[in-house]
């Protein structure tokens, strides 16, 4: 079918609204008509090179929209259901059958090979020349979008459809660390390092636990400000003091938990120190590529754990359907992190949000 997408041609190339061909839904899969899409940092990134995505392509992966039509053997959805468009996977592979897709042993192949986990790109130009699709499993800076039956999330009624795409990643990755990985008993003590939306996401979390200190560090003044309204007890402003400091002092020492949300190679060394025994300090933020941190190996040696999380880890359904709960129960106000902008706008609205003129951008589509 005929579809409008926001093309990238060649590294650091800019957007360009392309109208393509899309293949048909092939078993197991569902065709999704988008209303929306979020703008994620790792959008920025694959453009820049530091996601190996075979360019041309169409990127985004943060989809929400209905059901248009299904493939042979799809029985959980039907036309008309709203979804979000989850993390992708294989299904099969160990992790995925123990319940953490988010780690397939295909990651790869599932999120950036630019075409189908066992086949090409769905995606073609009119004269019928291919283009990448399938980034992150849904290339969804586009009308329509092509992902796996096992990847959607149904939008329960009475949800703002165009809002809900961001679950897909940002909102669950800052979350779903907080939810899975660190389960915070009574008394824990979280800082998180970046108010953008991951880490505004890891303080909402935090804020529905027994967390009773959470610490917000950031050098943007105004991301603070609604990092304390989001549910952050105490805030660090880095353009001004020193943060590992400034934490140890509000604890009384180290910190339990950090999260370090905003792949910044300096303030990784930040969030480690700012843990000490039995202390975990959690990597979530893309850094470029090769990118490589150092640690004080005494410190480190006495109990300290580094540990990587993808996308929140856990299954994107149980995940995102608890964040839906939340939000409708007034508990999980992400829609205060959201701006729109046209599917048009996406060259704006990626440059306002690296500017941190913006937390989340959001691209309705025509």
């Amino acid at each position: 079918m005929r579809i409008t997408a926001a093309l990238v041609e060649e590294l650091d190339g800019p957007f360009v609204l392309t109208e393509l061909d899309l293949d048909d839904p092939a078993p197991g899969e569902v065709l999704v008509k988008l209303a929306a899409t979020g703008i994620c940092h790792t959008d920025g990134i694959t453009r820049h090179g530091d996601l190996p995505f075979p360019l041309p392509g169409v990127l985004g992966h943060e989809g929400a929209g209905t059901v248009a039509a299904t493939g042979p053997g799809v029985t959980d959805f039907a036309e008309g259901d709203p979804v979000v468009i989850g993390w992708p996977s294989c299904g099969a592979c160990r992790h995925c059958r123990a319940g953490e897709p988010r780690y397939c042993l295909r990651l790869g192949e599932v999120l950036v090979s630019g075409g189908r986990l066992d086949g090409g790109p769905a995606l073609r130009r009119l004269d019928g020349r291919p283009v990448s699709s399938h980034f992150f499993g849904q290339s969804s800076f586009a009308t329509y979008a092509l992902t796996t039956a096992a990847a959607l999330v149904r939008v329960p009624d009475g949800l703002p459809l165009a809002l809900m795409g961001p679950l897909a990643c940002g909102i669950s990755t800052g979350a779903g660390a907080v939810f899975n990985t660190v389960r915070p008993v009574p008394g824990t003590q979280i800082a998180v390092f970046g108010a953008g939306t991951v880490g505004l996401a890891a303080i909402m979390a935090a804020r529905n636990s027994p967390a009773t200190r959470i610490i917000a560090v950031d050098r943007n003044e105004s991301r603070l400000r609604i990092a304390a309204e989001l549910g952050a007890t105490n805030t660090v402003n880095a353009a001004a003091d020193d943060p590992v400091k400034a934490i140890h002092d509000l604890c009384g020492g180290p910190a339990d938990y950090s999260l370090e949300c905003t792949g910044v190679i300096s303030v990784v060394r930040q969030a480690a120190d700012s843990v000490g025994m039995l202390g975990t300090c959690l990597l979530i933020g893309g850094a470029p590529a090769g990118a490589e941190f150092s640690l004080d190996h005494l410190t480190t040696l006495w109990g300290k754990r580094i540990v990587g999380v993808l996308g929140g880890s856990g299954r994107s359904d149980e995940l995102m359907t608890t964040i839906m709960s939340l939000y409708a129960q007034g508990r999980f106000p992400f829609d205060r992190l959201v701006q729109y902008f046209d599917l048009a706008d996406v060259q704006t609205a990626l440059e306002q949000s690296y500017a941190g003129e913006v937390i989340k951008p959001v691209l309705r589509m025509p």
